[in-house]
């Protein structure tokens, strides 16, 4: 199946992911600003990888304007996030990014990456301090809340590839 890989990446977490999934299946990558120039006819598959953003996925609204015009092509995105994977926070961000009726057309997958506060553009380093500093400031602090200091605090690096195979599975 003819595979595009597009992705949109502000740290590198997304990228490393997108070219793993287009190393793995044969596919042509595409970095996002690239991509809305780029045609995708000839193309069976389109998968879309953006970081998740404020519950969002940073330009996943641009992928989901084209839903329409690749009805007849099998869609799938991934969103890379900082959050470690089997967290209850991941499946209700993932809930809220797409419809009912968008999830019959696209395979939404989520992939653990990390936070790199030295490629964070200045707004986002601002708000994950801000973020960072009023957890802190919370009285009564839950485990979870200590866990999210303690992993916010600094860079960290989670991805794995071991993470893309049901993407792959799926698009086989």
């Amino acid at each position: 199946m003819k595979t595009a890989v597009i992705y949109n990446s502000q740290t590198g977490f997304t990228k490393k992911y997108a070219k793993w999934i287009s190393q793995e299946l044969g596919a042509d990558c595409f970095e996002f600003s690239k991509a809305k120039k780029q045609n995708f006819d000839e193309y069976e598959a389109i998968v879309f990888g953006g970081w998740a953003c404020a519950g969002g996925i940073s330009k996943f609204k641009w992928f989901k304007e084209k839903v329409e015009k690749w009805a007849n092509k099998k869609l799938v995105a991934f969103c890379v996030g900082g959050t470690p994977m089997g967290s209850p926070l991941i499946d209700q961000a993932m809930q809220r990014v797409l419809t009912d009726e968008e999830r019959k057309k696209i395979n939404l997958f989520y992939c653990p990456g990390g936070m790199n506060y030295d490629l964070m553009s200045s707004s986002s380093r601002v708000m994950m301090k801000m973020y960072a500093k009023m957890l802190k400031s919370k009285k009564n602090k839950s485990a979870e809340d200590e866990a999210m200091i303690k992993m916010i605090s600094s860079s960290y690096d989670i991805s794995d590839r071991k993470y893309i195979q049901p993407i792959i599975e799926c698009l086989q």
